[in-house]
């Protein structure tokens, strides 16, 4: 098991999404384009909460309820 945490600061988004599949939903509920985006591999989750405007917290909070949801199937 890995023992990277989806809430590092400079995981790429791109990781995340390939670490834990289960988040892509958080972003396109989001109208997020980062899914298959060519800059996911350089940005975070800091760099698009900022270019989507989006409270970062409260982003975060949705990944991880999403990633555990995923991890209870």
């Amino acid at each position: 098991m890995s023992s990277t945490r989806f809430d590092d600061p400079d995981l790429s988004l791109s990781d995340l999404m390939t670490l834990w599949p289960q988040t892509v939903s958080v972003f396109l509920r989001h109208g997020m384009l980062c899914v298959g985006c060519l800059i996911a591999p350089f940005h975070t989750i800091t760099d698009a909460c900022a270019e989507y405007h989006l409270d970062e917290d409260l982003f975060v909070a949705e990944l991880r309820e999403a990633i555990k949801r995923g991890s209870a199937r």
